[in-house]
């Protein structure tokens, strides 16, 4: 049976090689627009799902591995900076303050039909940062696609005050936990 991770991020493909089993990648092409009054954790669910379904039409024999991620503050939903001015403001807002990073997978089984699925949220407390702090961060790192401006994994960690989740892979983009779990309901063993 092939494993099929449904997304062309290279944080998550990174994150899956982890678990040392063999998998490919296939873009979900999904569209990603937000439904209005729709509940963050609700948008992840759905986008995930939405991803491994696009990518299991092509597929026969796989689990299909579907993941999104949506970061919020103050009610306010945190997307993918996309270049500096927008990450200077991210990281304006996020000073001294709290997110918390809703990330939802959906494992899918192109052979039963069986779709699986679990949100594991993220919550990490922000130092309160100077704009000298926030400018010497952003021209090292360049954080620019990561959801919060700020890399986990990487010298991002040090504009973090406290990190509180069941598992630390959510917040850079791909559960792990819940991925052994799901993968293990579906028959597939990790190791």
């Amino acid at each position: 049976m092939k494993i099929v991770l449904a997304s062309t991020s290279r944080y998550r493909r990174e994150l899956l090689s982890r678990l040392r089993i063999p998998f490919s990648v296939a873009d979900p092409r999904v569209d990603e627009t937000a439904v209005p009054g729709e509940a963050p954790e609700a948008t992840a669910l759905r986008l995930a799902c939405a991803k491994a379904l696009a990518v299991a039409k092509g597929q026969s024999d796989a689990q299909i591995i579907g993941c999104d991620q949506v970061a919020v503050a103050g009610g306010k939903i945190l997307g993918k900076p996309g270049n500096h001015e927008n990450a200077v403001r991210q990281l304006r807002e996020l000073s001294g303050r709290e997110a918390t990073f809703h990330t939802a997978l959906c494992l899918h089984d192109t052979r039963t039909g069986r779709t699986s699925t679990r949100i594991v949220p993220y919550r990490v407390k922000f130092r309160t940062l100077d704009e000298p702090a926030i400018e010497r961060y952003l021209a090292r790192e360049q954080p620019y696609d990561c959801a919060g401006s700020a890399k986990s994994e990487g010298l991002g960690i040090a504009l973090i005050e406290r990190m509180e989740g069941e598992d630390p892979n959510a917040l850079i983009g791909l559960p792990l936990i819940a991925l052994v779990d799901l993968l293990a309901e579906h028959g597939v063993q990790v190791p």
